[in-house]
Formats: structure tokens, sequence, C-alpha cells
């Protein structure tokens, strides 16, 4: 039985991240992070866009947009800080038609309400920041978007939790609670305290310890497809506007932190957890339960999940994905898209109850355990600010206990 103060399942960013800030609270307490891969980070926190997320896309009352907004400007501080490698390109939001005019002026309004730098520009604006976008009449620009290395982010806080104290075992897979403890792969820990960060698997440990009980956690697939244009080819970050009814912000053109251009993500809905290529990892009890969530998203979401689904699966053809983004982008040609990515899996929680996809943060404790259900994109923009979140939230507990 290994004994800690501190017990921490899962090693993405959300992860690290809770455990440097529990140890930099709690220095002479113990800290232990639990990961089940080989290595930390080997999921959505290292195959995520790499885009630093600027905030104003989400409500004012939203914890998303506090997050974002404080989560950019603290990552972008630690990396100039460390030399972490950033690409300080922005993004243009583009408008296709007339009628997608008035959802420009809703991402203005909600910037001004967040506090979030964005600027209404007109088209011969747009084309002089990059001269291949395609808008109509205006477009916003966002100045500070920014696309880093999420790898190498992360890479940098393993290290600097490792150094303040914080104890990390990989190859060790949670498997049930215990009696003041939890059983694992590598055997039995004791701790005073849990904080479950498991992303995709979060709503399963839950529940093992009476919370997500109006929750299910569903996969959503992401592909992103690769230009062999050289290096500067594209100036900044180009985005439609999105679909404020739903998660997801439709396809885009991304520039790397190394100037490289991709396209994506999809949002293709995955029927098991980690349904990253062919048959990896299948699993049938899970293909069973999420079919179930799905099917109920078919007969009464609110966004017409149905539609979203079809047009998403037809997002595995290049083809047809090359041709959604060329409506963004003059000169985009298939021939240059050739290379697909590393797939993601976003964990999206749905709520059973009132059958929707949650948009924001969510997460439930006690004095015992503390639970982050939905660390919902952009997760990784939100680290460092929604860490603070989350222990204040602990010691909270703990104070009433």
């Amino acid at each position: 039985m290994v004994s800690t103060d501190f017990l921490i399942i899962g090693g993405g960013i959300i992860g690290i991240s809770i455990a440097g800030q529990i140890k930099n609270r709690f220095p002479d307490a113990g800290v232990i992070l639990i990961e089940k891969e080989t290595d930390c980070g080997l999921h959505a926190s290292s195959r995520n866009s790499g885009v630093l997320h600027a905030g104003f896309y989400y409500s004012a009352d939203s914890l998303k947009a506090k997050f974002t907004r404080n989560g950019n400007q603290r990552l972008t501080e630690y990396c100039d800080s460390r030399n972490i490698p950033i690409n300080k390109c922005g993004k243009l939001i583009i408008a296709k038609n007339e009628k997608e005019l008035p959802l420009l002026d809703e991402l203005l309004d909600r910037a001004r309400k967040n506090n979030v730098p964005l600027q209404d520009i007109s088209e011969q604006e747009a084309r002089s920041l990059e001269p291949r976008v395609k808008t109509f009449h205006r477009a916003l620009f966002s100045p500070s978007t920014s696309s880093v290395d999420p790898a190498e982010v992360l890479k940098s806080m393993i290290w600097e939790a490792q150094e303040a104290g914080v104890e990390i075992q990989t190859n060790t897979k949670y498997l049930s609670p215990i009696k003041n403890g939890a059983l694992t792969s590598s055997g039995k820990f004791e701790y005073k305290y849990l904080v479950n960060t498991a992303g995709l698997y979060a709503d399963k440990i839950g529940k093992d310890f009476g919370f997500s009980k109006n929750y299910s956690i569903l996969p959503f697939k992401g592909l992103y497809l690769y230009s062999s244009e050289p290096p500067g080819s594209l100036r900044t970050n180009i985005y439609p506007v999105p679909d404020l009814r739903n998660p997801f912000l439709g396809i885009h053109f991304t520039v790397t932190v190394h100037g490289k251009i991709k396209i994506g993500p999809t949002a293709i809905p995955a029927i098991w957890r980690e349904q990253y290529q062919g048959f990896d990892n299948f699993n049938l009890k899970e293909l069973i339960e999420i079919g179930f969530s799905q099917m109920g998203l078919f007969l009464f979401s609110d966004f017409d999940f149905k539609n979203l689904a079809l047009e998403e699966l037809k997002k595995y053809s290049r083809q047809n994905l090359v041709s959604m983004a060329s409506s963004l982008l003059n000169d985009v040609k298939i021939s240059d898209y050739k290379t697909w990515g590393e797939s993601g899996i976003r964990a999206q929680l749905f709520n059973i109850k009132t059958r929707k996809l949650e948009m924001d943060f969510i997460l439930e404790g006690n004095e015992k355990s503390m639970h982050i259900l939905n660390a919902i994109s952009p997760g990784f923009t939100c680290s460092l600010p929604f860490a603070d979140y989350v222990c204040d939230k602990i010691e909270k507990h703990l104070n009433q206990a």
C-alpha cells in the first residue's frame, strides 16, 4: 500500500496543472499522479490543435470565457519566459455571406463583454493580413490567438511539477475504489484526497465515487489534414463563424507553430472512447452505451445532431474536407493536402437528463474527492487558471471537513 496526501488520476495537461498547483499550495503534502499510459499527455493533451484561443466565443457568464482569456495570457507568458516556441500569428474570422454578418456582431459583443481584443475589419483589411482569404464585406481579427506545440508545453509542465516534488507513476491504471484508497494495476494507493482528471474516463471514475450521476462522456474524433505548401504560405489562422449552439468551431485553417498549414478538425462521432484508428482499443460495452446516447441525440437534440453527424462523417473524405475548407481561402488545391495527422478524441460530456452536450466546464466533488467531468475545449488554453479554480474548490472542501 502506497500512501499519499493527494492522488491524481490522469496525466494530461489538466492533471499536471492541478498537481503542480496542489504542490504549490501544500508544499509539505505528498502528491502522486498516476497515468495508465507509458507517458503523460498521450491523448487529448498532445493531439489537440495547439491553438491558444483568445476567449471571444463564449458567453460572459461561462467559466470558459474567464478561463480562456486568462489562460491565453498566462500560457503566452509561460512560453515566452521559458523560450518555448510560439507563433503569434493571430486569427481571422470570416463571413461567407450576408446572413453571417450578424454572427460577427455577436462575437464582437461577446469579446467586449469578456474584455478580449477583437478587431472589426473590412474585406480589404482582411486581405492585407492574408491575401488569399475569402470573406463577405467584413471580417474579425483576433491579435492574441497564437499557436504552440502542445507536447512541448506539456513536457515543460511535467518537468516543473516533478522538480516541485510531484511523483508521477506511468503504466498505472486506476481499477476501482477500495477503503480509504484506490486499486490500480500497480497496486493499492491510500490517499487523503483524490482528484479525477481522467478525460475520456472521468465520468466512469466519477460514478465509482457517487458522482457523475446525470452524465456520460461522448467521444468525437478530430482529424487534421496537412498541406505540403512551404512554411509561411498562410500568414494567420482562418476560421468561419461558428454555430454557437454546439461546442465545435467548424473546419478551419490552422497555422502551426512552425508555420505549416493544416485544415480541420473534424468532429466525427466516435463509437467507442479510444477509437483512434480502425479497431484499435475496440470496446463492445462502450459501443453499446455510446450508441444509446447518440440515439437520444438523434431524436431529441436541440441542434440537429443527426445532420451534424452525417455532415461530419463526410469529412473522412479528403476531397470533401478540402472542398469545405476552400470556401475560406483562395487557391486551395487538393494535390497539396495528402497527409492526415494523428487523430484525437474530444471527451465531450453528455447530460443524460436534458439530452444535451454540456458547453462549459463541469466538476463535482466533496471533502474526499474532486472529479473533473468536462474539461471541454479549449481546455488546453484554460489549463492554468482552471487548475487554480479546481484547487480553490478543493481547499474549500478541505476547510469544511
